[in-house]
């Protein structure tokens, strides 16, 4: 009965031990490994929830402990991707971003070696957004804010996309340094909007309670089948515009 309790928190140690791993190949540059590591990553902080649910052993600590392992796997690694991700825009590196001295009288000829390091802005949100949803009384059936699971996907799927889908204006699309700072301030907000979104959690299987659910989770296969990689920020924008629309009035994580 006494080891039943620490099964879900076992699992978010899971989900902390592959955010680590990612961390280190995101640091190394290897993106598309640390994308693989991050989505087993959500995986064990999706069945970390159900686990507890089911044995029926939520805890405080079991909350503290998920949103820690999230700072790690969803915060931590997306912010450093998307610095690796500037760097190859600008063609520089995450070195020369850490390390470029500011007494250099060339100082001014580099400042674009600092600009990669805005990537972490996503990192400091996330870290927010988890500590806002700890004291967030609102938040028990759905979300206020993009998730940062849901987040970390969008800013991962990037570096698959250029490895996987090679059209030359995706690439030119992904790499241009001010669509990745665009894409890190609206990151950074809609992590933290007083936007109501829908939660994939399913009370009962019925169709009526779970209408809004079932045509997304529908839609997202559909997606994948057809784009691929490149589903994944539709299917990011897909769950954003279905919240707006079909508006939930009970809110969650």
């Amino acid at each position: 009965m006494q080891f039943k309790k620490h099964i879900p928190n076992i699992v978010t140690l899971l989900n902390l031990f592959c955010g680590c791993i990612a961390t280190i190949f995101a640091v190394q540059g290897s993106l598309e490994l640390a994308a693989l590591f991050v989505v087993l990553g959500i995986g064990f902080d999706f069945f970390d929830g159900f686990a507890a649910r089911i044995l029926k052993v939520q805890s405080e600590l079991g909350l503290q402990l998920d949103s820690l392992a999230d700072m790690v796997t969803s915060g931590l690694v997306p912010g450093i991707v998307m610095c690796q991700l500037l760097t190859k825009a600008y063609g520089t590196s995450l070195e020369n971003s850490l390390t470029y001295h500011v007494y250099d009288k060339d100082f001014l000829v580099g400042y674009y070696e600092f600009i990669p390091l805005v990537g972490l802005l996503i990192t400091m949100a996330s870290a927010y957004r988890l500590a806002k949803f700890n004291i967030d009384t609102r938040q028990t059936t759905s979300f206020i804010g993009l998730p940062t699971p849901a987040n970390a996907l969008l800013i991962l799927s990037l570096p698959l996309i250029l490895q996987f889908q090679t059209q030359a204006w995706i690439s030119d699309i992904i790499l241009n340094q001010w669509f990745l700072i665009g894409l890190t301030l609206v990151s950074c907000y809609m992590l933290n909007a007083e936007i109501p979104l829908f939660a994939l959690k399913f009370k009962t299987w019925g169709f009526v309670g779970n209408k809004v659910r079932y045509i997304f989770l529908l839609l997202t296969v559909v997606l994948l089948v057809l784009l691929q990689f490149m589903a994944i920020p539709c299917i990011i924008l897909l769950y954003v515009l279905m919240s707006v629309i079909f508006k939930e009035k009970s809110l969650s994580k």
